[in-house]
């Protein structure tokens, strides 16, 4: 997946560079005008000003230094002793250097202590807890980027294997309506065996895809109703009406045929003036899918027992790929069993 501009190197380094820039800019962005100054006094103002930018960048190194080193190393395992000893000698290093600066170029005989060590303790306290927060927000974004990863990762293996299970599924019910061909010594056997082919190609080399046009699957729901109206022929009244107006759709890959395939499942058989009626539209970027079948109650119980990926594989996959962007309705009243599917195409 390709990473968003703002998570980029660069960007991130542009976020850094500005963020200090703005930083390091405040002492003389507040510092006071000294055009009224005598030269004596703007020297020791322009000495100040080399050791301000050299404490500055002190803390900017700190802040990497914290957040790249002393956390990983020595917060994330507990060495906090450690740590500490660390940061205590930062600081002793930070009030050698200003005692230094003072000595030798500002000549200073005695130095204030007790407000150097204020201005230095407060300085890095501010800059280490901005370090510590910094880098347990990145650490913490991470985490959650890799733990996404692995949820993506977990969802499209799962997605695979829910549709090997319609698959095989599926297969086992073509083939025997080929078999009951063959009995039969249909003429249309050969012209089945051509269809069987081309849906064999969609499942193999199109399937695989996160999705295909609608075009697509319309195609290969037709094709499959095509071949089990060959089998049952007038034994079974099968209308369907397949019409998106629109030819830019896309859909999850063999999301549909369980639906149908349920139908002719369970509303063929022992069943007086059987129906399947299948109807499929587009409107306002949105699917309506609907199927329903007469059936029999006393046969139902036990085609259940061998109907276990049907609706429940089905109903799976649409809560994995679309969330609360679909809505399913599965009813029984009147020997009818209705299947309606509204799903949102944007």
């Amino acid at each position: 997946m390709k990473e968003e501009w703002y998570n980029q190197k660069w960007a991130i380094i542009a976020r850094h560079v500005l963020a200090w820039g703005f930083f390091l800019s405040l002492p003389f962005l507040l510092h006071p005008s000294y055009e009224h100054r005598n030269d004596e006094h703007m020297n020791d103002k322009q000495i100040w000003g080399i050791y301000m930018a050299i404490y500055y960048l002190e803390l900017v190194i700190i802040f990497y230094l914290n957040a790249w080193y002393l956390i990983p190393r020595l917060i994330y395992k507990k060495k906090i002793l450690k740590y500490v000893g660390c940061i205590l000698g930062v600081f002793l290093f930070m009030y050698a250097t200003r005692w230094g600066f003072g000595k030798t170029l500002l000549h200073e005989e005695t130095m204030d202590i007790k407000p150097t060590i204020l201005f230095i303790f407060f300085s890095l306290f501010f800059i280490l807890s901005a370090s510590t927060a910094f880098q347990m927000i990145v650490d913490k974004m991470k985490m959650e980027r890799k733990i996404s990863a692995r949820e993506n990762e977990n969802l499209k293996t799962e997605l695979s294997l829910l549709r090997s299970q319609v698959s095989p599924h599926f297969m086992f019910n073509v083939l025997n309506n080929m078999v009951s061909l063959a009995r039969k010594k249909s003429d249309v056997l050969e012209p089945s065996l051509i269809k069987l082919s081309s849906l064999m190609r969609y499942m193999l080399y199109e399937a695989d895809e996160d999705k295909v046009p609608l075009e697509k699957e319309m195609e290969y729901l037709q094709s499959y109703i095509d071949l089990q109206q060959q089998r049952f022929g007038k034994n079974v009244v099968i209308n369907v009406s397949l019409d998106a107006l629109e030819n830019h759709y896309e859909i999850e890959p063999m999301l549909l045929i369980p639906f149908v395939e349920n139908a002719f499942k369970h509303g063929t058989g022992l069943i007086s003036e059987a129906q399947i009626d299948i109807r499929l539209h587009t409107s306002a970027d949105k699917l309506f899918f609907s199927v329903r079948n007469k059936f029999n109650e006393i046969s139902e119980e036990i085609k259940d027992k061998t109907s276990g990926i049907g609706l429940s594989n089905v109903k799976r996959r649409l809560n994995l790929l679309y969330g609360d962007d679909y809505v399913l309705q599965i009813d029984k009243k009147d020997d009818w069993f209705v299947v309606s599917l509204q799903l949102n195409l944007h």
